[in-house]
């Protein structure tokens, strides 16, 4: 029972967002709602003139032709009019639902650039792609169907009544006690879909988040052979997928029959009521054929309402799944009073940091750092000891829950965004390339560079030799994450970006981890010369490459537990000698 008030509360919810959306086309709107009234009182008057032309037609040879002429020219004019107003009502409908879809997916879209990584991190990406695609092409159909048959529908009900009434009062009550039944079968149907098509919903985007998930690890799956697992996962989402949609879909399918049902009796109602008083002479031949056809028009719009209200429940499921994405609690906003980060030297101190990923489970604990401009610093530590993690609070990727963070001497949550991580330059493990040019990718941080300067960035990061023997040069486009350029390749190009942009400070995450030795000691020099007189954060696991670093930091379970150069942290004989020593065995 909770369950089902606590649908209701959504469902309600979610209607008053979508008419919220609607406000903003609500001259489109007004104009169904009028061209719908014209459609429908005018379909609604051609059965009238249909009965008048039967009454015209007493008995063989005694048929009112002028009269019958007339009456077809009508009709012919009632339905040109008619069929010119669905034609303008369609484009209003199609352009109202298509700008609230565009809308839609525009605030999602720019929801998702503004939301903390901790979502992303915590969603798996197919679910949210699900969510801003599929979801909200489900809730555009819904909100089609719902314009063009639900105002047409409801008028078309109020205009038969009042026609019907005009013609005879007691056939029209006959019609209207029967009518219950069928708001019933369709209000008994419609509670029960909801919560199908709801569920329904977060299969598909389970199976689109799998889907999603094993096409971008494919390599990875076929290699540790659980190509059998993963369609066995697959399997058992897709059953659950057929067995909740069969079930929505049986649902809303009983509906047309049921009303179907209903309209049927309508009309047999009304087919024997009406012909008992047409024997009495109480209707003439012309009004019971009148009221025949009006049956069928009041009956015919319930079958349409009935398919919409299954409709929408779809529609407003889905609905509520890509409004919840757009009300998702945004990443901090920026202070009204920040500043822009100017004449970056790269003076930044840690005091008293603390970070947790889950409030239960501490990370980071009181941590302090000074860095002086110039300093390269290296973290190293066992696996999860929190050395990505200080690179993300650097960049404010997320932002601490304890102590604070300066650069400059300003507190980062007081910087922008955009002008702290303008001055980084950042390498990480994981290389990210967009579907382009490869000079495409190389500019994405310095756009109105020059071709000289883009050469001379390749070359000082041993790129410029893979890239000239690519089919076009700089001009290769490649897909998304590289197409079939080598990790190595690609961890390349995303130095040479850095290269090219010759940021103040600089983050290396494992920069070289995917390039072979040779070419690593190439870039380690290359590096050298641009870390000159730059700040520098290089995190790594292999300690030979940093043995230059002016502080290392060895970091354990979130804390920093020894400090000091190479040789200091040797002679010490502590945690680093032993981390370095395991390397270098025998």
């Amino acid at each position: 029972m909770a369950q089902t008030n606590k649908d209701k509360t959504k469902q309600s919810e979610t209607l008053k967002k979508v008419f919220r959306y609607l406000g903003k086309y609500r001259i489109y709107l007004l104009f169904t709602i009028l061209l719908a009234a014209v459609t429908v009182a005018l379909t609604l008057y051609v059965p009238k003139l249909t009965g008048a032309a039967v009454d015209d037609i007493v008995a063989p040879g005694k048929v009112n032709f002028p009269g019958v002429f007339q009456i077809l020219i009508r009709i012919g004019v009632c339905i040109a009019i008619t069929a010119f107003a669905q034609w303008m009502m369609n484009i209003c409908n199609n352009k109202m639902t298509y700008q609230i879809v565009q809308d839609v997916r525009n605030e999602a879209f720019q929801k998702i650039e503004i939301l903390p990584l901790k979502y992303i991190d915590g969603h798996s990406y197919g679910e949210i792609v699900s969510r801003v695609i599929a979801d909200v092409d489900q809730f555009a159909d819904g909100l089609l169907m719902g314009f063009t048959q639900l105002f047409t529908g409801v008028a078309t009900i109020i205009g038969t009544l009042g026609f019907m009434l005009s013609v005879n009062v007691k056939i029209t009550l006959v019609v209207v006690l029967i009518t219950p039944v069928s708001f019933f079968a369709a209000g008994f149907i419609a509670k029960r879909t909801y919560a199908m098509f709801k569920l329904q919903s977060e299969t598909r985007a389970e199976q689109t988040g799998l889907i999603d998930e094993m096409i971008g690890n494919q390599k990875v799956v076929q290699a540790f052979g659980q190509s059998e697992h993963v369609l066995q996962r697959f399997d058992e989402i897709n059953d659950r997928l057929q067995k909740c949609s069969l079930r929505a879909i049986f649902f809303s399918s009983i509906t047309n029959p049921s009303t179907r049902f209903v309209n049927s009796l309508v009309y047999a109602g009304v087919g024997i009521t009406g012909a008992f008083s047409a024997i009495q002479g109480r209707l003439s031949v012309g009004q019971l054929t009148c009221f025949l056809s009006y049956a069928n028009q009041y009956t015919k719009p319930f079958n349409e309402i009935s398919g919409v209200v299954t409709e929408l429940q779809n529609a407003i499921a889905c609905a509520g799944r890509i409004f919840d994405l757009i009300e998702e609690e945004p990443q901090i906003p920026e202070a009204d009073n920040a500043v822009t980060l100017t004449d970056v030297k790269g003076n930044i101190e840690l005091k008293d940091v603390k970070f947790s990923y889950v409030p239960e489970q501490k990370l980071i604990q009181n941590l302090n750092l000074q860095v002086k401009p110039g300093q390269r610093i290296a973290i190293v530590g066992p696996t999860g000891c929190g050395k990505t993690t200080l690179i993300n609070l650097l960049m404010r990727f997320y932002d601490v829950t304890g102590g604070s963070i300066a650069v400059e001497g300003t507190d980062v949550r007081d910087l922008t965004r955009s002008s702290l991580r303008a001055g980084f330059g950042m390498v990480l493990q994981e290389t990210w390339l967009r579907t382009g040019t490869i000079r495409d990718n190389i500019i994405m941080g310095k756009t109105d560079a020059t071709e000289e300067e883009i050469i001379a960035a390749a070359k000082a990061s041993h790129a410029h030799s893979f890239i000239r023997r690519l089919p076009k040069g700089y001009d290769t486009w490649i897909t998304e994450d590289g197409g079939n350029l080598s990790q190595g390749q690609k961890q390349l190009l995303c130095i040479t970006r850095v290269m090219l942009c010759r940021p103040p400070m600089l983050i290396l995450d494992e920069a070289t981890s995917s390039i072979d030795t040779r070419t690593e000691i190439k870039i380690q020099k290359a590096f050298a010369s641009l870390m000159e007189g730059r700040t520098s954060f290089i995190v790594a696991h292999r300690l030979s490459t940093i043995r230059e670093a002016d502080v290392i930091l060895v970091m354990k379970d979130g804390n920093i537990i020894e400090q000091g150069t190479h040789q200091e942290l040797l002679d010490k004989g502590g945690f680093y000698k032993n981390l370095y020593e395991s390397q270098f065995a025998g």
